[in-house]
């Protein structure tokens, strides 16, 4: 069945929603653009938000982009429209990344539906988590929700978190020996001084978390060698729960799709009681992002590290705002 074109006010509120999706240091690299006559929204990528130095190809862009993506279907969802997607719908136009028609109506208990609560509780946590195990029944239900965008979610073994947590320091060690990068990260990263209130975008001190006292767990420290006032350290878990999101092959519809899996896996996870952060790191080097798979799984290509417990969330990041992302015409 077809409905009315949404109004102003409701294709805000789906563009509030779908803003809060997590992206490399908080760049928020999307456009929205609501079509009156199709009543269909273009997810578009935001150029002028590209972190060209860690990210030179644009994956983290379409990861972030694709996590915006699936926030958007959940709201549509939520809403009572069934998003029919399509991606990179025009090879002429490669920064249109996705087309949403919002057309059709659907049940608002939709699968897509049920997650739209964890969309304003999920936050990364940067904070220590318990060394409490997951439950087996929960880590199957993640790798399910990956399965359900096309995309695979692999818990690794002790040994493989090890090598894992070996190659995020290793490119930690690189990021401090190139000044072009630093000084990248340090423009997306606030100080802790009162400006941090007034950001709309990049990750402000108070969300940088404690920093370790034994690196332990894989967490990037945005604050790097700069000292931020009223920062305290902490013991993190001695044993961290993390699992690798990836692809058969690596393509930009690869890089979208394992947005939108990245996603569907953290607001899982919210609701699972679960917290969440992400790290990148060794993924932004391309020899140490081949070691990161395990060799002897079918995932050539992994996108995405994620950290799995439970302990503190973490506090909201600022947002731009929805009038500075979304064009209605």
């Amino acid at each position: 069945m077809s409905s009315p074109p949404l109004d102003a006010t409701s294709v805000a509120a789906l563009i509030e929603d779908a803003a809060t999706a997590p992206s490399m240091h908080n760049a928020q690299p999307w456009k929205f653009r609501y079509l009156r006559d199709s009543g269909s929204l273009q997810v578009r990528a935001d150029v002028e938000h590209a972190i060209p130095k860690a990210d030179p190809a644009n994956r983290a862009l379409h990861l972030g982009c694709g996590a915006a993506l699936f926030n958007l279907r959940v709201a549509a969802a939520h809403a009572g429209r069934e998003p029919v997607t399509t991606l990179l719908p025009d090879p002429a136009d490669p920064w249109l990344l996705a087309e949403v028609g919002l057309s059709r109506l659907t049940r608002p208990d939709d699968d897509l539906a049920v997650l739209h609560p964890a969309i304003r509780r999920r936050h990364t946590s940067r904070f220590p988590f318990t060394d409490e195990e997951i439950p087996t029944e929960i880590l199957d239900e993640l790798r399910s929700a990956a399965i359900l965008e096309g995309v695979r979610l692999y818990v690794p073994e002790e040994w493989h978190v090890q090598s894992v947590l070996n190659l995020i320091h290793d490119a930690e060690g690189r990021e401090a020996l190139d000044p072009s990068k630093v000084e990248e990260t340090s423009r997306w990263t606030g100080t802790g001084a009162e400006d941090d209130a007034a950001r709309t975008e990049g990750i402000p001190a108070y969300a940088f978390g404690p920093r370790q006292r034994d690196v332990t767990a894989p967490i990037r420290d945005f604050a790097g060698r700069r000292l931020i006032p009223g920062r305290d350290s902490a013991t993190f878990e001695t044993r961290p729960r993390i699992a690798l999101l990836g692809t058969a092959t690596d393509r930009p519809t690869d890089w979208l799709r394992a947005g939108q899996a990245m996603e569907r896996v953290l607001l899982q996870a919210t609701l699972d009681g679960l917290v969440t952060s992400l790290t990148s790191h060794a993924l932004e080097w391309p020899e140490l992002r081949w070691a990161v798979r395990d060799p002897e799984s079918a995932m050539a290509h992994v996108q995405m590290v994620i950290r799995l417990g439970y302990g503190p969330a973490g506090p909201a990041t600022p947002r731009r705002p929805v009038s500075d992302v979304l064009d209605i015409v």
